[in-house]
């Protein structure tokens, strides 16, 4: 149990109270492990204080590298390896290359991303993914902070998390 964590998790049922909760308890200095909700709430990253994601960064490259496949395979196959004369066309005709370019860059892209994305948030299909409330995917909205460093006194925390609307406050350990 050496990995365990331990968390207070709030429980709120309005996104509103939950955003207002967020930042009263960022401007507190409070760190907040991650906040679950049911559906996208507007403003809560920026409240969060989260960065933007690098992905489109890994979008772009896993585009580009698809373009530069599908161009050096259909250069090569076409104008080296087995050169045809279609209809008086060069063998290297770029425009006619452009569909089949196209879907290999759109095809590396987005599976790229899909496994970029995959890694990025630890999801793996042979494991079961720790949920802090499993109503977090139908009505409520979780907050979960994590008590290490400055965040120790768990009743100072739950207090907190009560006073900023939560309908639940409880303990819970991540293993």
């Amino acid at each position: 149990m050496e990995n365990s964590k331990n968390f207070v998790v709030g429980v709120y049922d309005d996104e509103d109270v939950l955003l207002h909760a967020v930042s009263d308890i960022r401007a507190k200095g409070i760190k907040i492990h991650e906040v679950y909700t049911p559906f996208p709430v507007h403003g809560l990253d920026d409240a969060l204080g989260y960065s933007y994601s690098n992905l489109p960064i890994a979008g772009f490259l896993f585009g580009i590298t698809g373009t530069i496949t599908a161009l050096v395979g259909i250069i090569w196959m076409m104008g080296f390896d087995w050169p045809m004369d279609i209809g008086g066309k060069p063998f290297i005709a770029l425009p006619d290359f452009i569909p089949i370019t196209f879907e290999l860059t759109v095809l590396f892209c987005s599976l790229g991303m899909t496994g970029t994305f995959f890694v990025a948030a630890n999801l793996k299909p042979w494991g079961e993914p720790f949920m802090f409330d499993p109503r977090s995917t139908d009505d409520k909205f979780v907050m979960a902070i994590e008590l290490s460093g400055k965040n120790t006194d768990a009743a100072a925390i739950a207090s907190i998390l009560k006073q900023t609307g939560a309908s639940e406050v409880k303990n819970q350990t991540k293993e």
